[in-house]
């Protein structure tokens, strides 16, 4: 087996652990998954990125593009009438993007003059915080998967996994095995339904955190 090959095997293997795991204990976020994205999309989004930074997405996410094609958010304003609850945003680091919403974060590094304020750096981001105007999340590079930011300037820090099957693994492993603190402060939790990861001691839930119930 070819290394892209085998990376397209374990990114959909670990996604296929997850999703597995929703469908039983997290329904709505499981309803929030969109179907696998076309090729047509995915070749618009590319041939964006490679005509702006001159470089395509990696196997993977392509991989993962191919049994999930990003989130949405479903309408639960009978439970939720604040909307804080995000049903798409069931993963520590927020929504699994679409294709043309993953290249906004590094298509967004450039000025009205052409300057790249990310300096070259060849990445695209799988998760984010916000669907149409992420500005942190995950980006995905040759050297793996870190965390990026433009609250502040442009951050890009070390990566924290290896790949974005590497990540998935450990969010499957947290739900399932524990200990709640695997990947850090968050912790999954479930409400209305849906998997929300928040930090039990700084909730980021206000009118909805007394009916989220932690997975351990």
């Amino acid at each position: 087996m070819s290394k892209n090959n085998s990376e397209a095997a374990d990114v959909t293997s670990a996604w296929a652990r997850v999703e597995s795991w929703l469908r039983e204990y997290a329904p709505t976020s499981h309803a929030s998954i969109l179907p696998p994205a076309t090729e047509a999309e995915i070749e618009e989004a590319e041939s964006r990125l490679r005509h702006h930074c001159g470089y395509g997405f990696p196997p993977e996410l392509i991989a993962l593009w191919k049994v999930a094609g990003g989130v949405r958010q479903l309408d639960i304003d009978e439970y939720d009438e604040e909307g804080e609850v995000g049903t798409g945003q069931f993963l520590p680091h927020g929504l699994l993007l679409t294709p043309a919403q993953s290249i906004r974060p590094r298509l967004a590094g450039f000025d009205y003059q052409g300057k790249d304020y990310w300096e070259g750096a060849q990445w695209a981001a799988p998760f984010g915080n916000y669907s149409e105007a992420t500005d942190t999340g995950l980006y995905l590079s040759a050297t793996g998967l870190g965390k990026w930011s433009s609250y502040e300037g442009m951050f890009m820090g070390e990566p924290l996994y290896p790949s974005i099957a590497a990540y998935l693994e450990t969010v499957a492993r947290t739900l399932v095995e524990g200990p709640a603190e695997r990947m850090g402060s968050d912790v999954p939790g479930i409400v209305y339904g849906c998997l929300i990861w928040q930090d039990p001691q700084s909730p980021r839930l206000d009118e909805t955190a007394a009916d989220w119930r932690p997975v351990h």
